[in-house]
């Protein structure tokens, strides 16, 4: 007879555990029922463009890519973007549900309440328990069935924890960052006087929370047509830390210190194990002083700067180095703050008054709030309210410690004392490859007939021999120097699971570049290179394609001309630049001189304007208005204030930057083209060049013709200045124009 798994949880960490138990192991192992209290599949992932009732926004782009947003045994579409959104991440999970869990049982809609342990069945021997699961659905019936196992993957997100002063009645509206979607909703009770939007809390989604309402701010600012709110440009974003993050951009490069740098998806980076001493250890738990120091170096060296240059209120000074690192994902955070539309101030939510809050421990006062956003996290305990007292006493179970919630085995799948109940996905970041290796852990653990069964294999055996997961994780309760990810480095984790598990990782495709440090070929960390013993030549064949696009992917950011280049530079023109042009014209009809002033690049949502044919209002991307004014001095000595405008475009479906006039009457919209920005690889010695990337672009209006020249310098992943210079020649014009944009 099969043994009978109840699953509570059907978002990605239960659909992979159902999954697993149905295919992993022989035929008819398990018999598998997954519970959720949401009537449909995906957990905090949203089903569509337009389901709002999750966690999270379903427009919002994950902070990694698909090439570790995905299992091992189903490749993402060809055309999907590097970065999804979360709709088309909860599409991804419909797509494997429907392809891989046909034989496991849903009840969506349904709630368990209560899991009891029973025991064992009558004539067995061993500790074996059953368990005794009540459940209750929405229109109110319960049931109760009995299970032999049972599985949690209800996810660490069990419900928002808020602090004190962000409690009760307030005079201005206060949420979860979980709950924000737009500015009308989180302002719905102000009348439009402005005023700070104050976002607490400053590690992952505090940052990224502060920048999307940031970048949501902008548009309402800089848009056409009538602004979402009233008065928006009478708001801003004020930020409460605690202590300064790191801030990386969703693209990094893999050559910082050049001035022309390609650039790659930030996790592609990251897991690139060629440049990380074999075999992998543990850079997460206990943070010593000596690698706070070397982890602070390389995120420096990767970003080329302490983050002073944006504020010195978000610095990482060297007095800090010692601490360990805490690191967030944004495009347009740091920006936003040099451009001063973001604020700092550093302590913790005290109290909130009125409309205005108190901090601690310094003391400061923030008046003029018109709204609160808490970006202070989850609480898991939640998650696991069905569990009766004494079970949860033998998993440590501690809700006030938000990282470390319960003590569990073998990085988080199982307590030995309680064989037959097993975690997927129960920690923070629970990358999708390391939840698809829990999966095949207790999957193979319990087709052996669990912890203390004769039939384990040598490799398990000793994996759990060895482990030391539980007392680890005591141990960093009480930790001061505990990191910001306390269950493991992913890398890690996979490396060790691969290993309990005998799972080979499989070599790349083909020949990939070979980077610096080591100036190795890279050795890229993806799902896919962990294909089931037992998968099939179907699910094979999917891991090759997932491998063939993420090798593609790295080909073509490393290429030239570099993709994903046209996207670094559209995120880095965000903000003020101070701009000097020259002008020299060989006709008396056009006078030469120079140019002195600003050129701003003002974010806004992505506008039909010039191009309704091609526009897709669900998807419209991002644009900047551009603004420059200042003084133009000709060489005869007259001077007139100047000013023009552009609409700056980046399509992500062409990797390609383009710039339009704005229509005369209305200098707020887009008109018609003024050119496409075509990246060519730099003279001398290709990216290595000090001369940085440089683009080409032409335009013919009329009978004169524009040849335009560009020219970027990074300093890592940000710009350090750039040079747009075109010569117009044409009956009546004949003139060179070059201007240099500084910060």
């Amino acid at each position: 007879m099969p043994k009978k798994v109840c699953i509570v949880g059907a978002g990605p960490s239960g659909l992979v555990a159902a999954k697993t138990l149905l295919h992993d192991v022989p035929n008819g192992t398990f018999d598998v029922t997954l519970f959720d209290s949401q009537s449909r599949i995906g957990g905090l992932w949203p089903w569509d463009k337009n389901d709002n009732a999750g966690l999270v926004h379903p427009r919002m782009v994950a902070n990694q890519s698909k090439h570790t947003v995905q299992f091992s045994d189903l490749s993402w579409p060809e055309d999907s973007p590097q970065l999804p959104r979360a709709w088309q991440v909860g599409e991804y999970l419909a797509r494997y549900r429907e392809r891989y869990c046909s034989g496991a049982t849903f009840r969506l809609g349904t709630r368990v309440e209560t899991a009891k342990p029973l025991p064992a069945h009558d004539g067995e021997s061993g500790s074996q328990l059953r368990w005794s699961v009540e459940t209750r659905s929405s229109d109110g019936e319960i049931n109760d069935e009995i299970f032999d196992h049972l599985l949690v993957a209800s996810g660490f997100f069990g419900k928002p924890t808020l602090p004190e002063a962000g409690r009760g009645d307030h005079d201005v509206p206060v949420i979860h960052s979980s709950q924000y979607r737009d500015l009308p909703g989180l302002l719905g009770k102000v009348t439009g006087e402005g005023g700070k939007i104050l976002v607490v809390g400053g590690q992952m989604s505090g940052v990224e929370i502060a920048g999307t309402i940031a970048s949501h701010l902008s548009s309402a600012v800089h848009s056409p047509g009538p602004s979402v709110i009233p008065n928006a440009d009478k708001y801003s974003v004020h930020h409460i830390i605690q202590q300064p993050i790191w801030v990386f951009p969703l693209h990094t490069s893999p050559k910082p210190t050049s001035s022309a740098p390609p650039f790659l998806p930030l996790d592609l980076g990251s897991y690139n194990t060629a440049n990380k001493p074999q075999p992998l250890t543990n850079s997460q738990g206990h943070i010593s002083p000596e690698a706070a120091k070397t982890t602070h170096g390389i995120f420096g060296a990767v970003l080329g700067t302490d983050q002073s240059d944006f504020s010195p209120q978000i610095a990482v000074t060297a007095a800090q180095t010692e601490d360990p690192p805490y690191l967030a994902v944004s495009d347009y955070y740091m920006d936003f703050i040099r451009s001063g539309l973001i604020t700092i101030s550093h302590g913790k939510l005290d109290s909130l008054s009125g409309r205005v809050a108190n901090l601690s421990p310094s003391g400061e006062e923030v008046t003029d709030i018109a709204a609160v956003v808490l970006a202070t996290g989850f609480e898991a305990a939640s998650s696991l309210s069905f569990l009766p007292a004494p079970v949860k006493e033998t998993l440590s179970l501690q809700p006030s410690d938000l990282n470390n919630t319960v003590a569990l085995g073998f990085h988080g799948t199982h307590h030995p004392e309680v064989p037959n109940l097993g975690f997927v996905g129960f920690y923070r970041s629970p990358y999708w490859g390391v939840m698809e290796m829990q999966a095949r852990f207790l999957a193979a653990l319990w087709a052996a007939g669990g912890p203390s069964s004769l039939s384990l294999s040598e490799s398990l055996r000793n994996a759990l021999q060895n482990d030391t997961s539980i007392r680890r994780t005591l141990e960093l309760r009480t930790d001061p120097r505990a990191s910001q990810f306390p269950m493991g480095d992913y890398a890690w984790l996979m490396q060790e699971f691969a290993t309990a598990l005998d799972l080979p990782r499989v070599p790349h495709l083909g020949e990939l570049p070979a980077l610096p440090p080591t100036n190795k070929q890279m050795d890229i960390l993806t799902p896919a290179r962990y294909p089931s013993a037992a998968a099939t030549e179907a699910q094979r064949a999917e891991s090759t394609a997932s491998l063939l696009r993420t090798e593609g992917a790295i080909h073509a950011g490393l290429g030239k001309p570099a993709k994903f280049l046209a996207r670094a530079v559209f995120r880095s023109l965000l903000g003020e630049w101070k701009l000097d042009r020259d002008l020299v014209s060989k006709l008396p009809s056009h006078p030469s001189g120079r140019f002195s002033g600003t050129a701003r690049f003002l974010l806004r949502d992505g506008t039909a304007d010039g191009r309704e044919s091609l526009f897709d209002p669900e998807n419209p991307g991002s644009e900047y208005l551009y603004v420059e004014e200042g003084d133009f001095t000709a060489t005869n000595g007259f001077k007139f204030h100047a000013t023009r405008r552009y609409v700056w475009r980046y399509d992500e479906g062409k990797d390609r930057l383009s710039v339009w006039f704005v229509k005369t009457d209305d200098q707020l919209r887009a008109d018609y083209l003024f050119h496409e920005v075509e990246f060519t690889v730099p003279q001398g010695e290709g990216e290595n060049t000090q001369k940085g990337w440089e683009a080409t672009a032409g335009h013919l209006c009329i009978d004169d013709f524009y040849n335009v020249r560009y020219g970027f310098n990074f300093k890592a992943v940000n710009l350090q200045d750039w040079r747009l210079a075109y010569t117009v020649k044409g009956p009546k014009k004949d003139y060179t124009i070059d201007g240099t944009y500084r910060r």
